[in-house]
């Protein structure tokens, strides 16, 4: 089965320092792009994350700090990177919840103003658990009936969670060859921001889903508490976060203002 596209899709996999998001790096980024014609172009970069691997990290993805000591920073690599995946849709595996967010954190803290509104992302993890509860490994036998060899290359991670999404399609009618759908029945809830700090709410408004005013309606908590927003922009947030309240803010004040 191929992959039905009205617009090209890059399954992507990062290797990173580890799984902060607000606060790690990449180290090693695959992008496989999908055209709807069937074409397909691969490129993977290693990435100097300009912070210290830990020992424990290099040897889960076995990429250790002499190897990306004299390759380009992420801010070096930005703009190819965004070129690459600016016109397309995208998918991974837990990218949802890790490696859409970080990608997120090293584009605009380089500069450049990633937003993911025009953009579905299909999380190929998600499918698999909500219909067998497993990881990429097992998805990969289970789906393609092969061992996944060199598990933790960025490389090797996503070309196997471009077949296994294949194999789902074959393996289940009832799920729609189309990305949008896809995305709907991947995602887990409906996000404002990447992280999942901010969500939609059944009024389609923004809510808090963390902390204190967990359940809150964000524009209500703004007015009666103005400190808690400059509290989430000095505080740890991922700036995609703080990038979303922000806007949130501004376009409450300029309906204010009509």
């Amino acid at each position: 089965m191929e992959l039905k596209l009205t617009r090209p899709i890059c399954f992507f996999d990062l290797e990173t320092t580890g799984t902060n998001v607000a606060k790690d790096r990449i180290v090693e980024i695959a992008i496989l792009k999908i055209f709807p014609n069937g074409n397909k172009e691969s490129k993977t970069w290693l990435v100097n994350p300009e912070m210290p691997i830990p020992d424990e990290v290099t040897a889960i993805h076995g990429i250790s700090n002499q190897q990306v000591a004299n390759e380009p920073t992420f801010k070096e690599l930005s703009k190819e990177i965004y070129t690459m995946i600016k016109d397309s849709d995208l998918g991974g595996f837990n990218s949802d919840r890790f490696d859409i967010p970080l990608l997120a954190e090293e584009m605009l803290r380089a500069g450049v103003d990633f937003d993911m509104k025009k953009m579905a992302s299909v999380d190929v993890q998600t499918i698999f658990h909500k219909m067998e509860k497993r990881t990429l490994g097992a998805a990969y036998k289970f789906y393609c009936d092969k061992e996944l060899k060199d598990a933790h290359s960025a490389q090797a991670d996503t070309n196997a969670t471009y077949e296994v999404l294949l194999s789902q399609l074959d393996r289940y009618p009832e799920l729609e060859n189309d990305v949008k759908k896809l995305a709907e029945f991947s995602s887990h809830k409906r996000t404002v921001d990447f992280a999942g700090f901010i969500v939609w709410d059944e009024d389609d408004e923004e809510m808090f889903a963390f902390g204190k005013h967990k359940g809150k309606k964000v524009n209500d908590v703004l007015e009666k508490e103005p400190g808690y927003f400059s509290w989430i922009l000095n505080a740890d947030f991922p700036l995609y976060t703080k990038k979303v309240l922000t806007q949130i803010k501004l376009n409450k004040l300029n309906t204010k203002q009509r």
